[in-house]
């Protein structure tokens, strides 16, 4: 993500269409060119998305066909989000320089190649390597979506805009549930990764041919890139909402993207097409949190409501669902896994949060960098709730509803750490 991206996605700026003046990258774009420019990238983002949570349906497959353990499966899932953080911070250098169109067609064709490296892969070693060079292939998309559309529409509409994109893109974590399931139960994994990878050649197609690129003025060099980037991972305005939203974004994707089903399953008692119907909730759950997030935010804002406030409410109130998924509350299971999705997303508004707190030309290498700790932060609790977990013997594949209890107290706890740190930056909110 650039400056100029980060800029127009949060609120901080005026709410009206750009002056006559304004660069190229920054001025509205005549539509209806915009909106296939809205269409074709958040279709990226939504192919990312799917591959982040595609093991989810997987691990059964995998654990029954290579033996698997708990943690295998966790080390194994987790290089998609090791290459996704890994490329962050060379993915938003590219961004600036060859923009978002070239720089995601580009970078898929390595997410093509990783899914045909994990189609065939006859072990252990093959799968993770595929997992990595997907996680890299698919890093730019979410950022190349916000970057294009802060230069195609009037900057009073990106609250909104970037909601639908993570609305669109959460939509793939409902098809790793009961879609997924029903395509597993006629063909097999390694046949759906090839066909992910012929998605993403074609996603790549689409973006290339799709959208045009738009003149960029005023670039940065790459010396004064990275000197802004070391400025913000020295500031405590940054590592003040570090913390927190690393947890919620990090433990949300882990137990989402692998983990969430086998704590139904061994917690719960649910059957795997039940499970599985309450993951594709999740997902739902989560596109409309994206969306009225961003959309109460503005409005509690002009009311007096701070932007930190409401962020730290929605990550608190996702310590608070955990907590009474955990206690098996007589609440409908519906209702507690929809409130699982929609505060589990509550960490993007942070994102907005930082933008307050630097100057516009370091919005962008701010952003990136919360998404570098968040990504992080997914790769180890996936390797690590799957290590945690096999401190107890399985039977069958299920593990004691003792082993999922202490996990999540655990990660309970960090959370609740996190937040109190949080707080004690509201005032500077």
């Amino acid at each position: 993500m650039t400056a100029s991206t980060a800029s127009a996605a949060t609120s901080n700026h005026p709410a009206s269409d750009p002056a006559p003046g304004a660069t190229t990258a920054q001025r509205p774009q005549p539509s209806p060119t915009r909106w296939r420019v809205l269409a074709v990238f958040s279709l990226g983002f939504l192919v990312s998305y799917v591959f982040r949570g595609v093991n989810l349906g997987f691990a059964p497959h995998l654990v029954r066909e290579l033996g698997l353990s708990a943690g295998d499966l966790g080390l194994l899932t987790s290089f998609y989000f090791l290459g996704f953080a890994c490329a962050q911070l060379p993915a938003g250098l590219m961004l600036d320089r060859f923009g978002p169109r070239r720089t995601e067609a580009a970078l898929l064709l390595l997410a093509v190649a990783g899914s045909l490296v994990f189609a065939s892969a006859p072990g252990m070693v093959g799968l993770a390597a595929g997992r990595m060079m997907i996680g890299i292939g698919v890093s730019v998309c979410l950022g190349a979506a916000i970057q294009a559309l802060s230069m195609w529409f009037p900057l009073s509409r990106m609250p909104l805009l970037n909601g639908v994109v993570m609305a669109i893109g959460g939509l793939g974590a409902v098809l790793v549930g009961t879609p997924l399931a029903w395509l597993l139960s006629w063909t097999d994994w390694r046949t759906l990764s090839a066909a992910m990878g012929v998605i993403s050649l074609a996603m790549a197609v689409l973006l290339w041919f799709g959208v045009p690129d738009v003149p960029r003025v005023g670039r940065e060099s790459l010396a004064e890139q990275l000197r802004g980037t070391r400025t913000i991972l020295g500031s405590e305005r940054f590592w003040r909402v570090v913390p927190l939203t690393l947890l919620n974004q990090g433990i949300f994707l882990a137990v989402q993207t692998l983990w969430v089903t086998a704590f139904m399953r061994d917690v719960q008692g649910l059957a795997a097409a039940d499970s599985a119907r309450y993951v594709s909730v999740i997902g739902m759950a989560m596109m409309a949190g994206c969306v009225g997030a961003g959309w109460a935010a503005r409005h509690l804002e002009r009311a007096g409501v701070s932007l930190y406030a409401f962020a730290g409410f929605g990550m608190m109130g996702f310590i608070v669902i955990q907590a009474l998924l955990m206690l098996r509350v007589p609440v409908p299971l519906t209702v507690l896994w929809a409130a699982y999705g929609v505060f589990g997303s509550s960490g993007i508004l942070t994102y907005a949060v930082l933008a307050r707190r630097f100057a516009d030309a370091m919005i962008g290498r701010a952003t990136t960098a919360l998404t570098l700790t968040v990504f992080l932060a997914t790769f180890a609790f996936q390797i690590g709730i799957g290590f945690v977990l096999d401190f107890w013997p399985a039977t069958d594949g299920h593990y004691p509803m003792a082993a999922h209890l202490s996990v999540w107290t655990g990660l309970i706890v960090l959370q609740v750490l996190a937040a109190a740190w949080y707080m004690m930056g509201r005032a500077r909110g």
